[in-house]
């Protein structure tokens, strides 16, 4: 497998992860019954912890293991792209979210 460095495409790949994960976080709470401002402040809870956890900016540990995350994206049968640190999820969620309640 070969890792390709593409901060432009990871960024669009990025971009759509995060639009699916939000989207998939806020169906389920609506299912569970929430709406209004319940429904939109836990799916951006949600979304930022995920999103955090998934950047390595929260801290992870596991039976005394620090764990650090490094989100790749494979964009064919053999390669995986990154953008060369660690990926920045969480800077998207708000802004997704508000364009899914506005639709």
């Amino acid at each position: 497998m070969h890792l390709n460095l593409d901060p432009t495409l990871f960024e669009e790949q990025q971009v759509a992860f995060v639009r699916e994960l939000v989207q998939s976080i806020r169906v389920k709470l609506q299912e569970a019954g929430l709406n209004g401002s319940k429904l939109e402040d836990a799916t951006v809870s949600i979304a930022f912890s995920v999103a955090s956890a998934i950047d390595d900016t929260a801290a992870i540990e596991a039976d005394g293991v620090e764990v650090h995350p490094y989100l790749t994206f494979r964009t064919s049968d053999e390669e995986l792209t990154h953008c060369g640190e660690n990926a920045y999820t969480h800077e998207f969620v708000y802004e997704i979210l508000q364009k899914l309640v506005e639709k």
